[in-house]
C-alpha cells in the first residue's frame, strides 16, 4: 500500500507533537512502520490520508458498537448543534441520559456525567476513599484504568507496550496508595485483605480485562471479589469503560450476574464523542458534591454534542436486543480462525489473538506471547486491508456494521497467514 501521505503527515507531526501521536500506542511502536493517518470513517471501514481501506476491527477502541457514522447518530448531532455545542449548565438531555444509563445498569442508582474514562475511574476512587475514609486501593496486574497517578502500576495497555514498568512523574508517595494483584488470582485477593483489610478503600478492575489484551474472568474470581469486598467493609468497582454496553447492554455484570458497588463508562454513553460517567449505590453517589464533601466538578461534563449522540445510541441499543445476537455469531465466526500455537481469548465482541500456545489467564501470561510474530500477522493483515490494534496488548472489537463477507475476508487472511507461516 502506498503510504506516502501517511509519512509526510508523521514527519509534521514529530515537530510539533510528542512522537508524532496524541495518544501513545497510535506510534505504532509496537509493531514498527508508519501509522495511517486517518481521514475517514463508513460502516465497518476506515479510509486514510493515502486513500487506503480498511476493515475496522480497533472502533475507536471499542466505542462504536455500531461502526462509523451510524445515520441515527449523525441526525442526532445534526439537530444537537442547532442548539448549541456547550452550556456549562443544566439541560434535559442530561437527565435523560442518566436515566438512560440507569435503565440498563440498575446497580447505577446515581449517576454523574464527566469527559472521559479516565476521570470516571479518578472520580470514582476519591468517592470510594471519602466514603470509606479509608487510603488504600487494590487494582490488578495488566489493567489499566486510565492515565491517574495512583493506578499507573503494573498498568497494561500502551505501558505495556512501551515497555515502562511504570512511568516517570508519578510520586513514590501515590504509587504507594495502590496495591497491584495478579489478575483472576482469588487467593492473593484473599491475603491482600487478610493482611490489611482494615485499609483497602475499594478493589477497582475489569470485569473482562481490555488491556492486556481481552483476557475474561475466572469462575469465582469476581464473587470472591464481591464477597471479599462486602466482607471488610470496601467498596467494589467495575471499571465498565470497554466492556459496558459492549459485552451486553447492562455490560459485564449484567453477562456475570455480580452488583458493584460502583461502576466507570467511557465513550460509548457519548456514542464514541468524548464522555464518561461514574454511578451506583445513592448513599455512596449522594456524597459528591454539592450533594456531599467529595468534590469534582467539569464544565464540558454532560455537553449537548456527546449527550445526544450517545442517547441516539442508547436508545437504539436498547430498542435493538437482537444485535448482540448478530454481534455474538460474527464475533464467534471471525475467532474460529485459529491455529496450532495460537491463543484467541474471546468475550462477546472483544477479542484478542495471543501468539502463544498458552492459555492466557493473566498479565504474566499475556507478557509470554511472541510479540514478534505478532507484528508480522498485523502487517500482513494490515497490508491487506484488514486493520487490527497495534498491539499484543490490546483488545479487537467487531461492530454491528461488520458484514457477514467482512468476516470472511478477515478469517481468510488469517488462515492464508497461518498456513505459510508453519510455527504457528
Amino acid at each position: 500500500m502506498n503510504r506516502n501521505r501517511s509519512e509526510a503527515l508523521l514527519s509534521r507531526a514529530l515537530k510539533v507533537i510528542p512522537g508524532g501521536v496524541n495518544s501513545p500506542v497510535r506510534a505504532f511502536r509496537a509493531v514498527g512502520g508508519t501509522p495511517p493517518f486517518l481521514v475517514r470513517g463508513e460502516g465497518s471501514r476506515i479510509y486514510d490520508a493515502d486513500g487506503n481501506e480498511y476493515i475496522d476491527y480497533v472502533c475507536s477502541w471499542g466505542p462504536l458498537l455500531l461502526g462509523h457514522r451510524h445515520p441515527v447518530i449523525i441526525e442526532a448531532l445534526r439537530e444537537a448543534l442547532e442548539r448549541g455545542t456547550s452550556f456549562g449548565a443544566p439541560t434535559e438531555w442530561e437527565v435523560e441520559l442518566a436515566e438512560e444509563i440507569r435503565d440498563a445498569f440498575p446497580s447505577m442508582e446515581m449517576v454523574r456525567l464527566v469527559n472521559s474514562g479516565t476521570e470516571a475511574t479518578m472520580s470514582a476512587l476519591r468517592l470510594a476513599r471519602g466514603y470509606t475514609r479509608r487510603t488504600l486501593v487494590v487494582k490488578f496486574e495488566g489493567c489499566y484504568h486510565g492515565h491517574v497517578d495512583s493506578l499507573l502500576v503494573k498498568a497494561g495497555s500502551g505501558v505495556a507496550t512501551l515497555g515502562l514498568p511504570d512511568t516517570a512523574g508519578v510520586p513514590e508517595e501515590f504509587a504507594s496508595t495502590t496495591m497491584a494483584l495478579p489478575y483472576n488470582s482469588i487467593e492473593a485477593l484473599e491475603q491482600a485483605f487478610a493482611a490489611r483489610g482494615n485499609q483497602i478503600a475499594a478493589v477497582i478492575l475489569e470485569p473482562v480485562a481490555g488491556n492486556m489484551g481481552c483476557v475474561p474472568p475466572r469462575a469465582g474470581f469476581l464473587e470472591a471479589a464481591r464477597a471479599l469486598t462486602v466482607k471488610y467493609g470496601a467498596l467494589l468497582i467495575f471499571d465498565e469503560v470497554m466492556t459496558g454496553f459492549r459485552v451486553a447492554r447492562g455490560g459485564a455484570q449484567q453477562l456475570y450476574g455480580i452488583r458493584p458497588d460502583l461502576t466507570t463508562l467511557g465513550k460509548i454513553i457519548g456514542g464514541g464523542l468524548p464522555a464518561g460517567a461514574y454511578g451506583g449505590r445513592a448513599d455512596i453517589m449522594s456524597m459528591v458534591a454539592p450533594s456531599g464533601p467529595v468534590y469534582q466538578a467539569g464544565t464540558l461534563s454532560g455537553n449537548p454534542l456527546a449527550v445526544a449522540a450517545g442517547l441516539a445510541m442508547l436508545r437504539y441499543i436498547r430498542n435493538h436486543p437482537e444485535l448482540y445476537t448478530q454481534l455474538e455469531q460474527r464475533s464467534a465466526a471471525l475467532c474460529a480462525a485459529t491455529s496450532q500455537g495460537v491463543t484467541v481469548n474471546r468475550v462477546g465482541s472483544m477479542f484478542t489473538v495471543f501468539f502463544t500456545p498458552h492459555g492466557v489467564t493473566d498479565y504474566e501470561m499475556a507478557k509470554r506471547s511472541d510479540t514478534a510474530a505478532f507484528r508480522e500477522f498485523f502487517h500482513w493483515m494490515l497490508d491487506r486491508g484488514i486493520y487490527f490494534p497495534p498491539s499484543q496488548f490490546e483488545a479487537g472489537f467487531v461492530s454491528t456494521a461488520h458484514t457477514e463477507a467482512d468476516i470472511k475476508r478477515t478469517a481468510e487472511m488469517a488462515a492464508e497467514f497461518f498456513e505459510q507461516k508453519t510455527r504457528f
